[in-house]
């Protein structure tokens, strides 16, 4: 394909996801009451145990309307992944061989239970650092939170760690079709660490740099282990290669 219609492609991949999205928000307005209900349990809960009244403070006259807009986002992000998972992988392995389409659909299907699992995670361990945080302040004190600080928080957490869940998949998968070689994987941790530390330093707030590192730790981790999964995978390839024909095997990744 030439570059135009790569980006032709692109777009059409684009458009199918965001209305993929936006359906998915449609459903997450009215799901937003309920999530919003079961963000706020944990502040509560720590403010019973220290006995004391909590409070979520909004600081303009926007800020309510916003926040439950970016509620019903992410739940829309969450609903429509399996979606907008398969047009990420549509594009970048656009002509598979029935073989390839295989590994594709096998990894599909892991994939959304995978980033469906990580989100759960995010939503089971977030109560536990908002205890954790919370903690620090002196018992004289007052925690005074801001609802959009707060939120942006749980919000991003939950989907951060659902990507962290799916991005070795989505390293095997390349690696399966031919596309990315463990030999590149390998040789570009470098700049995978230094691009999974600005993407959990966004995800995160500015000043929680505990909660980036806990984050970006097990992102690293999930990357060796598809290098390593990648790895076993070219070593047994060109196994194979080898015992049909030498010029079968000059075309496995090295």
């Amino acid at each position: 394909m030439s570059l135009g219609e790569h980006l032709v492609e692109l777009r059409k991949r684009v458009y199918i996801s965001a209305i993929a999205i936006a359906v998915g928000m449609v459903g997450g307005w009215f799901l937003s009451d309920y999530v919003l209900a079961a963000i706020r349990q944990p502040i509560f809960d720590v403010a019973a145990n220290q006995g004391r009244v909590a409070t979520l403070n909004y600081d303009s006259i926007s800020s309510a309307f916003d926040l439950r807009m970016q509620v019903a986002l992410t739940i829309g992000l969450i609903i429509s992944s399996p979606v907008w998972l398969y047009q990420i992988w549509a594009f970048f392995v656009p002509g598979m061989t029935r073989r390839e389409m295989r590994y594709v659909l096998g990894f599909f299907f892991c994939a959304v239970p995978l980033f469906v699992a990580g989100c759960f995670a995010g939503w089971f361990v977030f109560p536990h650092i908002v205890e954790l945080m919370t903690s620090f302040a002196p018992a004289d004190d007052s925690t005074i939170i801001t609802a959009k600080t707060y939120f942006d928080f749980v919000l991003k957490l939950t989907v951060v760690v659902g990507v962290a869940f799916v991005l070795p998949v989505f390293l095997v998968l390349l690696n399966f079709a031919g596309v990315l070689s463990a030999k590149s994987i390998i040789k570009g941790w470098r700049i995978a660490i230094l691009l999974i530390t600005l993407f959990t330093a966004i995800a995160t707030p500015a000043a929680d740099v505990l909660s980036m590192f806990l984050l970006a730790i097990p992102m690293v981790g999930l990357y060796f282990l598809a290098a390593a999964v990648a790895w076993g995978h070219d070593r047994r390839a060109r196994k194979r290669a080898s015992t049909v024909s030498p010029d079968v095997a000059s075309d496995i990744p090295a």
